[in-house]
Protein backbone atom coordinates (compact mmCIF):
# COMPACT_ATOMS: atom_id res chain seq x y z
CA UNK A 1 0.00 0.00 0.00
CA UNK A 2 1.21 3.49 -0.51
CA UNK A 3 -0.24 6.48 1.38
CA UNK A 4 -0.89 9.31 -0.71
CA UNK A 5 -1.33 12.99 0.12
CA UNK A 6 -3.11 15.87 -0.93
CA UNK A 7 -2.37 18.71 0.51
CA UNK A 8 -2.81 18.28 4.53
CA UNK A 9 -5.45 15.59 3.52
CA UNK A 10 -4.27 11.94 2.69
CA UNK A 11 -5.81 8.35 2.51
CA UNK A 12 -4.83 5.29 1.86
CA UNK A 13 -4.77 4.07 -2.09
CA UNK A 14 -4.00 0.46 -2.91
CA UNK A 15 -1.96 0.18 -6.36
CA UNK A 16 -3.85 -2.82 -7.36
CA UNK A 17 -7.05 -3.82 -8.59
CA UNK A 18 -9.92 -5.21 -6.32
CA UNK A 19 -9.97 -9.15 -6.95
CA UNK A 20 -13.72 -9.26 -7.73
CA UNK A 21 -12.59 -7.09 -10.92
CA UNK A 22 -9.77 -9.28 -11.48
CA UNK A 23 -12.64 -12.33 -12.29
CA UNK A 24 -15.02 -10.25 -14.35
CA UNK A 25 -14.76 -12.04 -17.94
CA UNK A 26 -12.81 -10.13 -20.44
CA UNK A 27 -10.77 -7.80 -18.49
CA UNK A 28 -7.25 -7.50 -19.25
CA UNK A 29 -5.10 -5.99 -16.71
CA UNK A 30 -3.98 -2.84 -17.11
CA UNK A 31 -0.99 -2.70 -15.32
CA UNK A 32 2.40 -4.43 -16.76
CA UNK A 33 5.53 -4.51 -14.98
CA UNK A 34 7.52 -1.06 -15.66
CA UNK A 35 4.55 0.15 -17.88
CA UNK A 36 3.16 3.65 -18.02
CA UNK A 37 -0.30 4.43 -16.34
CA UNK A 38 -2.48 5.66 -19.01
CA UNK A 39 -3.00 9.14 -19.53
CA UNK A 40 -7.58 10.35 -19.45
CA UNK A 41 -8.61 12.54 -21.50
CA UNK A 42 -12.38 13.37 -21.02
CA UNK A 43 -14.26 15.07 -23.56
CA UNK A 44 -18.03 16.63 -22.14
CA UNK A 45 -20.41 18.38 -23.91
CA UNK A 46 -23.29 20.46 -22.43
CA UNK A 47 -26.53 19.93 -23.46
CA UNK A 48 -25.79 17.38 -25.96
CA UNK A 49 -28.45 14.81 -27.18
CA UNK A 50 -28.54 11.72 -27.97
CA UNK A 51 -29.08 11.27 -31.13
CA UNK A 52 -26.66 14.21 -32.51
CA UNK A 53 -23.66 12.06 -33.45
CA UNK A 54 -23.26 10.63 -36.30
CA UNK A 55 -22.44 7.47 -34.97
CA UNK A 56 -25.65 7.40 -33.29
CA UNK A 57 -28.06 7.94 -36.69
CA UNK A 58 -27.92 12.04 -36.86
CA UNK A 59 -27.54 12.31 -41.02
CA UNK A 60 -27.60 16.22 -40.73
CA UNK A 61 -24.66 17.01 -38.24
CA UNK A 62 -21.18 16.38 -39.03
CA UNK A 63 -19.02 14.43 -36.56
CA UNK A 64 -16.67 12.74 -38.66
CA UNK A 65 -13.43 12.32 -36.22
CA UNK A 66 -15.91 11.25 -33.30
CA UNK A 67 -17.58 8.52 -35.77
CA UNK A 68 -13.89 7.43 -36.47
CA UNK A 69 -13.37 7.21 -32.34
CA UNK A 70 -16.47 4.82 -32.18
CA UNK A 71 -15.41 3.14 -35.08
CA UNK A 72 -12.14 2.20 -33.23
CA UNK A 73 -13.71 2.21 -29.34
CA UNK A 74 -16.47 1.41 -27.88
CA UNK A 75 -20.22 2.95 -28.57
CA UNK A 76 -22.85 2.86 -25.92
CA UNK A 77 -26.43 2.99 -27.15
CA UNK A 78 -27.81 2.78 -23.69
CA UNK A 79 -25.76 5.49 -21.61
CA UNK A 80 -27.34 7.33 -18.89
CA UNK A 81 -26.79 10.53 -17.26
CA UNK A 82 -26.74 10.61 -13.85
CA UNK A 83 -28.76 13.77 -13.56
CA UNK A 84 -30.99 15.62 -16.42
CA UNK A 85 -29.26 19.13 -16.06
CA UNK A 86 -25.57 20.13 -15.67
CA UNK A 87 -24.44 20.63 -11.91
CA UNK A 88 -25.73 16.97 -10.24
CA UNK A 89 -24.59 15.65 -13.63
CA UNK A 90 -20.61 17.16 -12.64
CA UNK A 91 -20.91 16.48 -9.08
CA UNK A 92 -21.35 13.09 -9.74
CA UNK A 93 -19.09 12.81 -12.53
CA UNK A 94 -16.38 13.82 -10.54
CA UNK A 95 -17.07 12.19 -7.14
CA UNK A 96 -18.43 8.99 -8.52
CA UNK A 97 -21.71 9.06 -6.84
CA UNK A 98 -25.71 9.62 -7.41
CA UNK A 99 -26.61 13.53 -6.94
CA UNK A 100 -28.41 13.23 -4.08
CA UNK A 101 -24.91 11.83 -2.33
CA UNK A 102 -23.23 14.68 -3.73
CA UNK A 103 -25.78 17.26 -1.98
CA UNK A 104 -26.10 18.73 -5.66
CA UNK A 105 -29.36 17.92 -7.18
CA UNK A 106 -30.37 20.68 -9.15
CA UNK A 107 -28.41 23.07 -11.17
CA UNK A 108 -26.71 25.72 -9.07
CA UNK A 109 -27.68 29.43 -9.60
CA UNK A 110 -25.69 32.63 -9.70
CA UNK A 111 -26.36 33.34 -5.96
CA UNK A 112 -25.71 29.60 -4.75
CA UNK A 113 -24.23 29.37 -1.94
CA UNK A 114 -23.92 25.46 -2.11
CA UNK A 115 -20.97 23.90 -4.09
CA UNK A 116 -19.38 20.67 -4.48
CA UNK A 117 -18.12 19.59 -1.07
CA UNK A 118 -14.31 19.45 -0.27
CA UNK A 119 -14.50 16.50 1.81
CA UNK A 120 -15.41 14.62 -1.34
CA UNK A 121 -12.89 12.98 -2.99
CA UNK A 122 -12.52 13.86 -6.83
CA UNK A 123 -11.45 11.77 -9.74
CA UNK A 124 -9.00 14.75 -10.22
CA UNK A 125 -7.73 13.96 -6.23
CA UNK A 126 -6.86 10.65 -6.82
CA UNK A 127 -4.67 10.79 -9.93
CA UNK A 128 -3.35 13.55 -8.86
CA UNK A 129 -1.96 11.85 -5.69
CA UNK A 130 -1.10 9.05 -7.98
CA UNK A 131 1.32 11.76 -9.69
CA UNK A 132 -0.90 12.46 -12.64
CA UNK A 133 -0.84 16.44 -13.78
CA UNK A 134 -4.85 17.21 -13.72
CA UNK A 135 -6.01 19.75 -15.71
CA UNK A 136 -9.47 21.53 -16.28
CA UNK A 137 -10.21 23.14 -19.17
CA UNK A 138 -13.53 24.65 -19.66
CA UNK A 139 -17.01 24.45 -17.55
CA UNK A 140 -17.11 23.63 -13.79
CA UNK A 141 -20.65 24.97 -12.63
CA UNK A 142 -20.23 23.29 -9.07
CA UNK A 143 -20.62 26.53 -7.13
CA UNK A 144 -22.64 30.17 -7.72
CA UNK A 145 -21.01 33.06 -9.55
CA UNK A 146 -17.67 34.29 -8.09
CA UNK A 147 -19.26 37.92 -8.71
CA UNK A 148 -21.41 36.48 -5.85
CA UNK A 149 -18.74 36.23 -3.58
CA UNK A 150 -18.47 32.58 -3.35
CA UNK A 151 -15.49 31.46 -1.48
CA UNK A 152 -11.68 30.18 -2.87
CA UNK A 153 -12.31 26.28 -1.77
CA UNK A 154 -14.77 26.01 -4.49
CA UNK A 155 -12.98 26.08 -7.58
CA UNK A 156 -11.47 23.43 -9.02
CA UNK A 157 -8.29 24.13 -7.86
CA UNK A 158 -9.33 22.83 -4.38
CA UNK A 159 -10.60 19.92 -5.50
CA UNK A 160 -7.67 18.47 -7.16
CA UNK A 161 -7.06 20.20 -10.64
CA UNK A 162 -3.17 21.44 -10.98
CA UNK A 163 -4.30 23.55 -14.50
CA UNK A 164 -7.42 25.45 -15.01
CA UNK A 165 -8.06 26.81 -17.73
CA UNK A 166 -11.15 29.23 -18.98
CA UNK A 167 -13.17 27.53 -15.98
CA UNK A 168 -15.53 30.28 -15.30
CA UNK A 169 -14.05 32.77 -12.45
CA UNK A 170 -16.07 35.35 -13.03
CA UNK A 171 -19.48 34.02 -13.51
CA UNK A 172 -20.69 30.93 -15.54
CA UNK A 173 -20.23 31.58 -19.40
CA UNK A 174 -23.80 32.70 -19.91
CA UNK A 175 -23.99 31.90 -23.85
CA UNK A 176 -20.80 33.99 -24.42
CA UNK A 177 -19.05 32.03 -27.20
CA UNK A 178 -16.80 35.30 -28.72
CA UNK A 179 -14.05 36.90 -27.60
CA UNK A 180 -14.05 38.87 -25.17
CA UNK A 181 -15.07 36.03 -22.58
CA UNK A 182 -16.67 37.83 -19.63
CA UNK A 183 -16.99 34.82 -17.84
CA UNK A 184 -13.06 34.58 -16.91
CA UNK A 185 -11.03 37.62 -16.49
CA UNK A 186 -7.71 35.61 -16.61
CA UNK A 187 -7.85 34.10 -19.81
CA UNK A 188 -8.75 38.03 -21.05
CA UNK A 189 -5.85 38.92 -19.56
CA UNK A 190 -3.63 36.31 -20.87
CA UNK A 191 -5.08 35.87 -24.55
CA UNK A 192 -5.25 39.20 -25.27
CA UNK A 193 -2.90 41.14 -23.29
CA UNK A 194 -3.66 44.82 -24.90
CA UNK A 195 -7.08 44.44 -24.89
CA UNK A 196 -8.96 46.05 -22.68
CA UNK A 197 -11.29 43.70 -20.52
CA UNK A 198 -15.34 45.11 -20.62
CA UNK A 199 -18.31 44.31 -18.97
CA UNK A 200 -21.39 43.38 -20.73
CA UNK A 201 -23.16 46.69 -20.54
CA UNK A 202 -19.57 48.61 -21.56
CA UNK A 203 -18.56 46.12 -24.16
CA UNK A 204 -18.39 48.09 -28.24
CA UNK A 205 -19.09 45.59 -30.70
CA UNK A 206 -18.73 45.79 -34.46
CA UNK A 207 -21.40 45.20 -37.05
CA UNK A 208 -21.13 41.22 -36.23
CA UNK A 209 -18.04 41.08 -33.98
CA UNK A 210 -18.25 36.94 -34.86
CA UNK A 211 -16.59 37.60 -37.96
CA UNK A 212 -13.49 38.47 -36.81
CA UNK A 213 -13.62 37.22 -32.72
CA UNK A 214 -12.09 34.06 -31.40
CA UNK A 215 -15.00 31.48 -31.13
CA UNK A 216 -14.68 29.67 -27.81
CA UNK A 217 -14.64 26.07 -28.72
CA UNK A 218 -11.81 26.80 -30.81
CA UNK A 219 -9.63 28.40 -27.93
CA UNK A 220 -10.33 24.73 -26.21
CA UNK A 221 -9.61 23.09 -28.69
CA UNK A 222 -6.01 24.55 -28.79
CA UNK A 223 -5.47 24.99 -25.34
CA UNK A 224 -6.44 20.93 -24.76
CA UNK A 225 -3.45 19.91 -27.24
CA UNK A 226 -1.39 22.86 -25.89
CA UNK A 227 -2.27 20.87 -22.54
CA UNK A 228 -1.01 17.71 -24.00
CA UNK A 229 2.52 18.76 -25.36
CA UNK A 230 3.18 20.21 -22.20
CA UNK A 231 2.68 16.92 -19.93
CA UNK A 232 4.08 14.56 -22.54
CA UNK A 233 6.31 13.00 -20.03
CA UNK A 234 4.51 11.89 -17.75
CA UNK A 235 0.54 10.71 -16.85
CA UNK A 236 -1.89 13.26 -17.48
CA UNK A 237 -5.78 13.58 -16.83
CA UNK A 238 -7.66 16.30 -18.78
CA UNK A 239 -11.04 17.15 -18.05
CA UNK A 240 -12.14 19.26 -21.33
CA UNK A 241 -15.75 20.63 -20.14
CA UNK A 242 -16.92 22.19 -22.76
CA UNK A 243 -19.87 24.56 -22.56
CA UNK A 244 -21.21 24.06 -25.82
CA UNK A 245 -23.88 23.07 -27.22
CA UNK A 246 -25.54 24.89 -24.02
CA UNK A 247 -28.03 28.10 -25.26
CA UNK A 248 -27.52 30.72 -26.39
CA UNK A 249 -26.51 28.60 -29.71
CA UNK A 250 -24.33 30.76 -32.31
CA UNK A 251 -21.01 30.04 -33.93
CA UNK A 252 -18.77 31.68 -36.43
CA UNK A 253 -20.96 32.63 -39.75
CA UNK A 254 -18.59 30.71 -41.56
CA UNK A 255 -19.08 27.39 -39.71
CA UNK A 256 -23.40 28.30 -39.50
CA UNK A 257 -23.07 29.08 -43.85
CA UNK A 258 -22.40 25.55 -44.34
CA UNK A 259 -25.54 24.56 -42.68
CA UNK A 260 -27.58 26.80 -44.11
CA UNK A 261 -26.78 25.34 -47.19
CA UNK A 262 -28.19 21.60 -46.39
CA UNK A 263 -31.54 20.20 -46.89
CA UNK A 264 -34.13 20.15 -44.11
CA UNK A 265 -31.52 23.21 -42.27
CA UNK A 266 -33.48 24.63 -39.39
CA UNK A 267 -32.83 27.96 -37.20
CA UNK A 268 -35.94 27.86 -34.83
CA UNK A 269 -36.42 27.50 -31.56
CA UNK A 270 -39.27 25.16 -31.65
CA UNK A 271 -37.30 21.73 -30.64
CA UNK A 272 -36.91 20.98 -34.39
CA UNK A 273 -33.93 18.80 -35.80
CA UNK A 274 -31.20 19.87 -37.78
CA UNK A 275 -30.63 23.36 -36.14
CA UNK A 276 -27.55 25.33 -37.97
CA UNK A 277 -26.57 26.65 -34.72
CA UNK A 278 -26.28 23.60 -32.97
CA UNK A 279 -24.70 22.03 -35.60
CA UNK A 280 -22.02 24.12 -36.37
CA UNK A 281 -21.07 24.58 -32.42
CA UNK A 282 -20.84 20.59 -33.07
CA UNK A 283 -18.28 20.37 -35.95
CA UNK A 284 -16.55 22.59 -34.14
CA UNK A 285 -16.54 19.99 -30.93
CA UNK A 286 -15.64 17.35 -33.39
CA UNK A 287 -12.49 18.98 -34.48
CA UNK A 288 -11.51 18.95 -31.32
CA UNK A 289 -11.90 15.78 -30.68
CA UNK A 290 -9.82 15.14 -33.54
CA UNK A 291 -7.31 17.07 -32.81
CA UNK A 292 -6.51 15.54 -29.01
CA UNK A 293 -6.52 12.10 -31.38
CA UNK A 294 -3.69 13.70 -33.88
CA UNK A 295 -1.69 14.99 -31.38
CA UNK A 296 -1.75 12.11 -29.43
CA UNK A 297 -0.62 10.04 -32.39
CA UNK A 298 1.74 12.31 -32.88
CA UNK A 299 3.72 11.84 -29.38
CA UNK A 300 3.02 7.84 -29.58
CA UNK A 301 0.73 8.63 -26.63
CA UNK A 302 -2.71 7.27 -28.43
CA UNK A 303 -1.98 3.55 -27.27
CA UNK A 304 -1.93 4.57 -23.62
CA UNK A 305 -4.25 7.41 -23.64
CA UNK A 306 -8.01 6.52 -22.39
CA UNK A 307 -10.33 9.08 -24.40
CA UNK A 308 -13.75 9.19 -23.38
CA UNK A 309 -16.49 11.56 -25.15
CA UNK A 310 -19.96 12.26 -23.32
CA UNK A 311 -22.93 14.60 -22.69
CA UNK A 312 -23.68 15.84 -19.55
CA UNK A 313 -27.53 15.22 -19.89
CA UNK A 314 -29.97 15.24 -23.02
CA UNK A 315 -30.32 17.65 -25.58
CA UNK A 316 -32.44 21.16 -25.33
CA UNK A 317 -36.20 20.78 -26.62
CA UNK A 318 -36.40 24.10 -27.22
CA UNK A 319 -33.87 24.09 -29.86
CA UNK A 320 -33.41 20.67 -30.86
CA UNK A 321 -35.72 17.22 -31.07
CA UNK A 322 -34.42 14.27 -29.00
CA UNK A 323 -36.35 11.93 -31.25
CA UNK A 324 -36.98 9.01 -30.99
CA UNK A 325 -36.66 9.72 -27.26
CA UNK A 326 -39.04 11.37 -25.22
CA UNK A 327 -38.64 15.13 -24.10
CA UNK A 328 -35.15 16.41 -23.28
CA UNK A 329 -32.82 18.40 -20.85
CA UNK A 330 -34.52 18.53 -16.94
CA UNK A 331 -36.91 15.74 -17.43
CA UNK A 332 -36.56 12.43 -16.51
CA UNK A 333 -37.90 10.77 -19.85
CA UNK A 334 -35.32 8.84 -22.17
CA UNK A 335 -34.78 11.99 -23.88
CA UNK A 336 -33.35 14.56 -20.45
CA UNK A 337 -30.81 11.42 -19.26
CA UNK A 338 -29.91 8.92 -22.00
CA UNK A 339 -26.50 10.27 -23.71
CA UNK A 340 -23.81 8.97 -26.26
CA UNK A 341 -20.77 7.83 -24.58
CA UNK A 342 -17.59 6.82 -26.99
CA UNK A 343 -14.77 5.17 -25.33
CA UNK A 344 -11.41 5.16 -27.38
CA UNK A 345 -8.46 3.10 -25.95
CA UNK A 346 -6.44 0.97 -28.36
CA UNK A 347 -4.14 -0.51 -25.98
CA UNK A 348 -7.61 -2.05 -24.33
CA UNK A 349 -10.17 -1.40 -26.17
CA UNK A 350 -11.78 -3.81 -28.94
CA UNK A 351 -12.43 -1.54 -31.98
CA UNK A 352 -16.06 -1.42 -33.14
CA UNK A 353 -18.01 -2.51 -30.05
CA UNK A 354 -21.11 -1.45 -29.54
CA UNK A 355 -22.64 -2.34 -26.29
CA UNK A 356 -26.39 -2.08 -25.24
CA UNK A 357 -25.70 -2.80 -21.53
CA UNK A 358 -27.69 0.26 -19.62
CA UNK A 359 -24.78 2.06 -17.98
CA UNK A 360 -24.33 5.45 -16.11
CA UNK A 361 -21.91 8.17 -15.69
CA UNK A 362 -21.18 7.37 -12.21
CA UNK A 363 -18.99 4.13 -13.49
CA UNK A 364 -16.71 6.55 -15.15
CA UNK A 365 -15.07 6.74 -11.71
CA UNK A 366 -14.34 3.26 -10.76
CA UNK A 367 -13.66 2.40 -14.45
CA UNK A 368 -10.75 4.68 -15.01
CA UNK A 369 -9.20 3.92 -11.16
CA UNK A 370 -9.25 0.09 -12.46
CA UNK A 371 -7.64 1.07 -15.93
CA UNK A 372 -4.72 2.93 -14.21
CA UNK A 373 -4.56 0.51 -11.58
CA UNK A 374 -5.93 2.11 -8.50
CA UNK A 375 -8.53 1.29 -5.89
CA UNK A 376 -10.98 3.61 -5.08
CA UNK A 377 -10.35 5.95 -2.13
CA UNK A 378 -11.21 4.63 1.24
CA UNK A 379 -11.53 5.57 5.02
CA UNK A 380 -9.58 9.16 5.04
CA UNK A 381 -6.40 8.52 7.20
CA UNK A 382 -5.51 10.94 10.21
CA UNK A 383 -7.45 13.86 9.23
CA UNK A 384 -11.71 14.15 9.39
CA UNK A 385 -11.56 16.70 6.87
CA UNK A 386 -12.11 13.66 4.13
CA UNK A 387 -15.33 11.56 4.40
CA UNK A 388 -15.43 7.52 3.86
CA UNK A 389 -15.86 7.72 0.23
CA UNK A 390 -18.92 6.23 -1.58
CA UNK A 391 -18.80 4.85 -5.04
CA UNK A 392 -21.98 3.99 -6.69
CA UNK A 393 -21.07 2.74 -9.81
CA UNK A 394 -19.25 0.07 -11.27
CA UNK A 395 -16.31 -0.53 -13.50
CA UNK A 396 -17.22 -0.93 -17.22
CA UNK A 397 -13.48 -2.74 -17.90
CA UNK A 398 -15.50 -6.09 -18.53
CA UNK A 399 -17.53 -4.08 -21.57
CA UNK A 400 -14.54 -2.50 -22.79
CA UNK A 401 -12.40 -5.43 -23.88
CA UNK A 402 -15.17 -8.45 -24.68
CA UNK A 403 -18.51 -7.75 -26.91
CA UNK A 404 -19.90 -10.35 -25.25
CA UNK A 405 -19.51 -9.49 -21.43
CA UNK A 406 -22.58 -8.45 -19.51
CA UNK A 407 -22.23 -6.44 -15.82
CA UNK A 408 -23.19 -7.68 -12.71
CA UNK A 409 -27.36 -7.17 -12.39
CA UNK A 410 -27.98 -3.63 -10.61
CA UNK A 411 -30.74 -0.75 -10.57
CA UNK A 412 -30.05 2.72 -11.73
CA UNK A 413 -31.34 5.47 -10.24
CA UNK A 414 -32.30 9.03 -10.28
CA UNK A 415 -33.58 11.56 -7.42
CA UNK A 416 -35.05 14.98 -9.42
CA UNK A 417 -36.38 17.33 -6.80
CA UNK A 418 -37.44 20.36 -7.26
CA UNK A 419 -39.44 23.35 -5.69
CA UNK A 420 -40.91 24.16 -8.86
CA UNK A 421 -41.27 23.31 -12.44
CA UNK A 422 -38.21 23.55 -14.41
CA UNK A 423 -37.99 26.10 -17.71
CA UNK A 424 -37.92 23.13 -19.41
CA UNK A 425 -40.79 21.32 -18.35
CA UNK A 426 -39.27 19.09 -15.78
CA UNK A 427 -40.77 18.08 -12.42
CA UNK A 428 -40.08 17.30 -9.50
CA UNK A 429 -39.70 13.41 -9.80
CA UNK A 430 -37.87 10.04 -9.27
CA UNK A 431 -36.72 7.15 -11.62
CA UNK A 432 -35.64 3.63 -11.41
CA UNK A 433 -34.47 1.39 -14.24
CA UNK A 434 -34.44 -2.44 -13.45
CA UNK A 435 -33.56 -4.33 -16.21
CA UNK A 436 -35.66 -3.26 -19.33
CA UNK A 437 -38.38 -1.49 -17.32
CA UNK A 438 -38.43 1.67 -15.99
CA UNK A 439 -40.63 3.85 -13.05
CA UNK A 440 -41.14 7.33 -12.91
CA UNK A 441 -42.57 8.97 -9.50
CA UNK A 442 -43.46 12.78 -9.03
CA UNK A 443 -43.68 13.96 -6.04
CA UNK A 444 -45.35 17.43 -7.01
CA UNK A 445 -48.96 15.91 -6.78
CA UNK A 446 -50.55 13.35 -4.12
CA UNK A 447 -49.00 10.15 -3.55
CA UNK A 448 -52.23 8.17 -4.29
CA UNK A 449 -53.00 10.49 -7.58
CA UNK A 450 -53.03 8.48 -10.85
CA UNK A 451 -50.67 10.28 -12.67
CA UNK A 452 -48.13 10.15 -9.64
CA UNK A 453 -46.18 7.01 -11.52
CA UNK A 454 -45.23 6.17 -14.99
CA UNK A 455 -44.33 2.75 -16.22
CA UNK A 456 -42.81 1.94 -19.23
CA UNK A 457 -40.95 -1.27 -21.10
CA UNK A 458 -38.02 0.05 -22.61
CA UNK A 459 -37.42 -2.90 -24.58
CA UNK A 460 -40.22 -2.58 -26.74
CA UNK A 461 -41.61 1.45 -26.04
CA UNK A 462 -37.75 3.14 -26.26
CA UNK A 463 -40.29 6.21 -26.77
CA UNK A 464 -41.80 6.29 -23.68
CA UNK A 465 -45.57 6.61 -24.93
CA UNK A 466 -47.44 3.91 -23.22
CA UNK A 467 -47.76 3.79 -19.44
CA UNK A 468 -48.25 0.62 -17.99
CA UNK A 469 -49.01 1.24 -14.73
CA UNK A 470 -52.53 -0.22 -15.03
CA UNK A 471 -51.29 -3.07 -17.06
CA UNK A 472 -48.22 -4.22 -14.82
CA UNK A 473 -49.73 -2.98 -11.19
CA UNK A 474 -47.95 -5.27 -9.27
CA UNK A 475 -44.35 -4.39 -11.36
CA UNK A 476 -44.98 -0.70 -10.53
CA UNK A 477 -45.11 -1.60 -6.89
CA UNK A 478 -41.99 -3.13 -6.51
CA UNK A 479 -40.33 -0.55 -8.55
CA UNK A 480 -41.76 1.97 -6.56
CA UNK A 481 -41.12 0.14 -3.26
CA UNK A 482 -37.48 -0.29 -4.49
CA UNK A 483 -36.72 3.12 -5.44
CA UNK A 484 -38.50 4.41 -1.93
CA UNK A 485 -35.71 2.08 -0.13
CA UNK A 486 -32.85 3.87 -2.11
CA UNK A 487 -34.06 6.89 -1.03
CA UNK A 488 -34.06 6.15 2.39
CA UNK A 489 -30.49 4.75 2.35
CA UNK A 490 -29.06 7.73 0.45
CA UNK A 491 -31.21 10.32 2.40
CA UNK A 492 -33.11 11.72 -0.60
CA UNK A 493 -35.42 14.49 0.82
CA UNK A 494 -38.09 16.79 -1.23
CA UNK A 495 -38.94 20.66 -1.31
CA UNK A 496 -41.54 21.60 1.44
CA UNK A 497 -45.43 20.60 0.70
CA UNK A 498 -44.16 17.65 -1.54
CA UNK A 499 -43.84 13.66 -0.10
CA UNK A 500 -41.63 11.00 -1.30
CA UNK A 501 -44.28 8.05 0.23
CA UNK A 502 -47.37 7.45 0.88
Amino acid sequence: MCRLRLGSRSWWVTFALALPLLSQPGYVPAETPGARRPNIVIVLADDLGWAELGCYGNRFNETPRLDAMAARGVRFTQAYAAAPVCSPFRASLLAGQWPVRTGITDYLRPNDRRHLDTKLITLAEVFQAAGYTTGILGKWHLTGYRTAGVADEVTPAAHGFAEVRLSENASIGGGSYFHPYHFNRTVERRLFPQAAVQDRKGQTAAADPRDTAEFLVERMNLEAVEFIERHRDRPFFLYKSHYAVHTSLNAPPRRVKKFLAKEGATTTRDGKPNNVYLAAQLEAIDEGVGMILDKLTELELADDTIVIFMSDNGGDSHVTSNAPLRAGKSTLYEGGIRVPLVVHWPRRVRPGVVSHEPVASVDLYPTLLAAAGLESPGEPQGSDEKQPHILDGVSLLPLLTDAAAQLPSRNLYWHYPLAKPHFLGGRSSGAIRQGEWKLIEHFDVAADAVDRLELYDLKSDGGETRNLVADEPARAARLREALATWRREVGAEVPDGQRLDP
